[in-house]
């Protein structure tokens, strides 16, 4: 997994405790505790990835850990290696197959781009207030 060109990279080796904010598009692949907030801009969680952190960003695109309550004005990515635990908020969901989810969803279309096919499909399951759970067939 490259990072998205003219983002700004922190790597595997990085330990990161406290609060990250900025302006500008960021890919990690490190350890994070703590909050992370680019509210106008990408966000993406590598392979090695082990964030532990509340998330406000317009996108985000999960590759690795994330633990914590996600707030996306924008779409929300999870792809194959993705664990996510905590509740999202966005205007668009896409979950690849194998991804892991466990928590609430709630999509707002007028927070993002409109929603439409199978992510609309989804919205009405995501309304309920239960946890879902969303793992690979055996």
């Amino acid at each position: 997994m490259k990072p998205v060109e003219g983002s700004t990279v922190i790597g595997k080796s990085v330990v990161v405790r406290g609060d990250i904010s900025g302006q500008e598009d960021l890919y990690l692949d490190c350890d994070i505790e703590g909050t992370i907030t680019l509210s106008e801009n990408r966000l993406t969680i590598g392979p090695e990835a082990r964030i532990v952190a509340d998330v406000t960003v317009r996108d985000l695109v999960v590759f690795g850990k994330l633990t914590g309550n996600v707030h996306a004005t924008g779409r929300v990515d999870l792809r194959q290696s993705a664990s996510l635990t905590g509740d999202i908020v966005a205007g668009r969901l896409s979950i690849e197959e194998s991804a892991i989810l466990k928590g609430k969803v709630e999509l707002k279309p007028g927070t993002g781009q409109s929603a439409s096919g199978p992510e609309t499909a989804s919205a009405s399951a995501a309304a309920s207030p239960e946890t879902h759970v969303l793992q690979p067939k055996a």
